[in-house]
């Protein structure tokens, strides 16, 4: 097994339980009011060319109320006057399709171990759900998942029966659930938190089996390859494409091509997180693929060291969202004035966009859960929301001197350099935790792991 640097990683959480899907389920129920229906589309299956299909990953809020990981499934939960009951439409046992793509749960499987109170063939979707509509007065669904939901909906708001004239039955609005699911999904409950802190714990100790893999010459792919066979060998899987940058392809914010080799004095910049049970961790080290920082490179590296260190400092509840962000960029502009990249003269004017925004042009922070970049608005009314604990986002500043690049001018030193430190940070009723904190990231806890495997 990957030791990760000595991490234990044998014991992984339990997945969220029932009891909680069904709180979680009430929970929207009652912000939906009564009278009201709420339909979650699961992500539809995607091909990657002629009959061969990308890797299936459900929709994360059919993972929030009801766990359900598998493609073709509709959940519905209807408030009738406080009363809550979800259904989820999903394909039933087929022994032919099962001998190709494998073994259904089946519907009374679905019954017996998921939070829901019926399981209904998804053939029979659209007579079930029409007249779930029909009970209704409010729709909460988000359009363009299915077209055949999007259809039932649609008619069901349109129609114009004479019973409907008559009882003033069925649906009268469509309503977007998103901003109502979002604010649920921004708060992590304990269970949450531990599932959060596992795939952080494996998204350290792979960051960890590149380093100590690494030497010069080698592949930006090879790095990748033992960072993902880390993710999997420790059964989760990548939370985004990972990005392995060596030399000037490191100061490509989102580069994905990693087909490059590493040159030996190069820093290489691995931006890679996985995700248990959806739950995603998202990690950025940057370091020397020979092991040991050139005077520039550590000059650089420590000023976004400090940056990063001071916006992890300002994750305090009560505090901003911008606050991390502002302390971050502070710190750099301060930096860049006394290495004289950055003419300021004032600080005000070294952390302007046309002066720090040209080496550092993405913002600190983001919220991170079942996505990656996760749900929750930033900033409510136009004011940014203040940090809250339970609340999960990165910590990410970098400086990027691109080469390639023809609207910058710097010294030669700094030329191809390309340095970004992330880390995921839980806000607590007292501070925050850093839930990466498995991960090395000093310039002396780097040069000592680095190539060292045996």
């Amino acid at each position: 097994m990957f030791d990760g640097h000595g991490l234990d990683l044998s014991a992984a959480p339990s997945p969220t339980s029932v009891e909680e899907m069904r709180a979680r389920q009430a929970n929207i129920g009652r912000l939906c009011d009564d009278d009201s229906l709420l339909i979650i589309v699961n992500n539809p299956e995607a091909t990657r060319s002629a009959d061969v299909e990308y890797p299936y990953r459900a929709s994360s809020d059919m993972l929030y109320f009801v766990s359900w990981d598998s493609p073709d499934a509709v959940f519905c939960l209807s408030n009738s006057s406080g009363e809550l009951k979800s259904i989820l439409f999903i394909p039933p046992r087929d022994v032919i399709k099962e001998t190709w793509t494998g073994i259904r749960l089946g519907l009374e499987g679905a019954e017996g171990q998921f939070p829901i109170d019926k399981a209904v063939s998804i053939d029979e979707m659209k007579n079930v759900l029409s007249t779930l509509l029909d009970g209704c007065k409010n729709v909460f669904h988000q359009r363009g998942l299915c077209s055949t939901v999007d259809d039932i909906v649609d008619q069901s708001l349109l129609e114009t029966s004479r019973t409907r004239q008559r009882t003033g039955s069925g649906p009268a609005n469509l309503c977007d659930p998103r901003p109502l699911i979002s604010e649920l999904r921004l708060f992590k409950s304990d269970s949450e938190l531990e599932l959060l802190r596992y795939s952080c714990k494996i998204a350290s100790a792979s960051h960890i089996e590149a380093m100590k893999n690494a030497s010069a010459g080698m592949n930006e792919y090879q790095l990748q390859s033992i960072i993902e066979g880390c993710f999997k060998y420790n059964g989760s899987q990548w939370s985004y494409p990972s990005i392995v940058g060596g030399g000037d392809n490191a100061t490509i914010l989102h580069y994905v091509e990693n087909d490059s080799p590493v040159k030996d004095g190069d820093l290489v910049l691995i931006d890679a997180g996985c995700e248990i049970s959806g739950y995603a961790s998202d990690i950025t080290r940057t370091w020397p693929i020979n092991g040991k920082f050139t005077e520039p490179q550590a000059i650089l590296y420590q000023l976004v060291l400090d940056s990063q260190l001071a916006a992890i400092s300002a994750c305090q509840p009560g505090q901003s969202f911008d606050a991390p962000h502002n302390a971050a960029k502070e710190v750099m502009a301060q930096g860049l004035l006394d290495l004289g990249i950055v003419e300021g003269p004032t600080l005000d004017e070294a952390m302007s966009p046309e002066q720090l925004g040209t080496y550092f042009m993405h913002r600190t922070s983001h919220w991170l859960g079942l996505d990656v970049h996760d749900v929750g608005v930033y900033a409510p009314d136009d004011e940014p929301r203040l940090l809250e604990s339970g609340m999960v986002l990165t910590v990410e500043p970098g400086l990027y001197f691109g080469a390639w690049r023809p609207d910058i001018e710097v010294d030669e030193k700094w030329s191809g350099i390309g340095i970004r430190i992330e880390d995921d940070i839980l806000i607590t009723n007292d501070g925050h935790e850093i839930l990466t904190h498995d991960c090395p990231k000093t310039i002396e806890e780097l040069e000592r792991i680095i190539g060292t495997s045996s």
